[in-house]
C-alpha cells in the first residue's frame, strides 16, 4: 500500500508539473506576442495582445481597486461603495459590495482568492475603512474604522495572506502606518519613531492602490508627492522603520508626485506619476530602481502623460505596464523606455502568475490582456 500511495502521488506530482510547465510555455508565448517589436505587429495578419472591455454593468463607477487573482477571478473596487467579483474571466460580475457602504469609495483592493478578500475606504475621520470578506463577498466584516480625523487612508498591502499593512497621509508629521497579522481581522497602528519626517505637504495619492507595495516577506515601499520633491519610503521590516529616497518625478505641487510602484523583487522597482490634471503636462512621468529604491533613474523615454497605474508583466525580468486617463504604455527594457499601445483610459493594473493582466478605470471600465 505503501508503494501504491507513493506511486500515486509521484503521479499527482507529474501531472502537477506538467500542468505548471504548459502554464508556462503558454505564458512565454503570450509574452513574447505582446512585447514583439513595432515591426513585427505591422506584419500582415499580425494582432497583437490588447486589452479587451469587460462589461461591468456599472457605468457609473470608477474602479480604482484592483486585484487580480488569475486570468478567470478579479476583483474591482470603486465609488458609490462599489465591489464586483468575477470569476468567469469578466464574461460576468457580480456585486459584492458591503451593505451600507454606498457613501463610501473604495480604493484599494487585495484578494487572496475567489473567497478571501480586504477593501480600503478613503478619507477623512471615519470615512477611511477596512472590510474583510471569507465567503466571495456574501458577507462582508469591517475590521477598523479611522476614528482620528487627522488621518486619512490611502492604500494597502500583503505581504502574505496573514500579513499586511495600510498607509495614511502623515499624523503630526509622520506617515501613518496600520499593520494587521491575520489576514486583516484586526489592525494596530505601528509607533512611529522608525519613520521618517514628512515634508510640508508630502502625502499619498490613493489613484490606484499602488502608493504602497511590497515585495516578499519583509519589504514594503510608500509613494508620496504633493511637496518639494517626490519621494519613495522603503521598509525592509514591515513598516517598523523607513528610509526615504527622492525621485526624478517631479512634484512642488499638490497634484503632482509618485502616483504608483511596482517591485518584481526587492531590488527592481518601477515608479509611475507625474500630474494628474488633464491640461498640465507630465514630462517626466516615470522612473526605475535597481537598488531596492535607494537611487532612482528618470525613463530616457517616458510615458508622454500622468500614469496612476504599473505592473511587471509575469516570467519577465523586463516587461512592464503603464496606465493611466489617456492609454498603455508597455516598456521591454526594465523602464528605461516605454511605448504607447493603447490609448483607453485606465486608472489602475495588475497582472498574475498566468498572465492574467488586468486594468480598470471610469465608467465602470474593466479589461483583460487577449491575445
Amino acid at each position: 500500500m505503501r508503494r501504491l500511495g507513493n506511486t500515486r502521488r509521484t503521479r499527482r506530482r507529474t501531472r502537477r508539473t506538467s500542468r505548471t510547465i504548459a502554464a508556462g510555455a503558454a505564458c512565454a508565448a503570450a509574452l513574447a506576442a505582446l512585447t514583439a517589436v513595432p515591426a513585427q505587429a505591422r506584419e500582415p495578419g499580425h494582432r497583437s495582445p490588447q486589452w479587451e472591455l469587460k462589461d461591468s454593468g456599472s457605468p457609473d463607477v470608477r474602479f480604482r481597486g484592483l486585484a487580480a487573482v488569475s486570468r478567470n477571478t478579479a476583483w474591482v473596487a470603486g465609488t458609490r461603495g462599489t465591489v464586483l467579483r468575477t470569476t468567469d474571466g469578466g464574461a460576468s460580475w457580480r456585486n459584492v459590495s458591503p451593505p451600507g457602504a454606498a457613501e463610501l469609495q473604495f480604493r484599494d483592493i487585495e484578494a487572496f482568492d475567489a473567497r478571501r478578500a480586504v477593501v480600503l475606504a478613503i478619507g477623512e475621520g471615519e470615512a477611511s475603512r477596512v472590510y474583510r470578506t471569507d465567503d466571495g463577498g456574501e458577507t462582508w466584516t469591517e475590521s477598523f474604522r479611522n476614528t482620528d480625523a487627522r488621518a486619512f487612508y490611502d492604500c494597502l498591502t500583503f505581504f502574505d495572506r496573514r500579513h499586511g499593512l495600510a498607509m495614511s497621509d502623515p499624523v503630526d508629521g509622520k506617515f501613518r502606518i496600520l499593520s494587521t497579522g491575520d489576514g486583516g481581522r484586526t489592525w494596530t497602528v505601528l509607533p512611529s519613531e522608525g519613520m521618517p519626517a514628512a515634508q510640508e505637504g508630502e502625502a499619498g495619492f490613493a489613484a490606484s492602490g499602488q502608493c504602497l507595495v511590497s515585495s516578499g516577506p519583509k519589504d514594503v515601499w510608500l509613494a508620496t508627492g504633493g511637496a518639494a520633491r517626490a519621494r519613495v519610503l522603503h521598509s525592509a521590516d514591515r513598516g517598523r522603520t523607513w528610509t526615504a529616497s527622492d525621485t526624478p518625478i517631479p512634484a512642488g505641487d499638490p497634484a503632482r508626485g509618485v502616483f504608483a510602484l511596482a517591485f518584481r523583487d526587492r531590488t527592481h522597482g518601477l515608479a509611475v506619476g507625474g500630474d494628474y490634471r488633464p491640461d498640465q503636462t507630465s514630462p517626466q512621468s516615470a522612473a526605475r530602481t535597481t537598488d531596492g529604491g535607494r537611487g532612482w533613474q528618470p525613463a530616457a523615454e517616458p510615458p508622454p502623460a500622468y500614469r496612476s497605474g504599473v505592473a511587471w508583466l509575469p516570467y519577465s525580468r523586463t516587461a512592464a505596464l503603464a496606465v493611466g486617463p489617456t492609454g498603455t504604455d508597455l516598456t521591454t527594457d526594465g523602464g528605461r523606455t516605454w511605448r504607447t499601445v493603447d490609448t483607453g483610459s485606465y486608472d489602475t493594473v495588475d497582472c498574475t502568475a498566468d498572465l492574467g493582466c488586468w486594468a480598470a478605470g471610469e465608467q465602470g471600465r474593466v479589461a483583460r490582456l487577449e491575445s
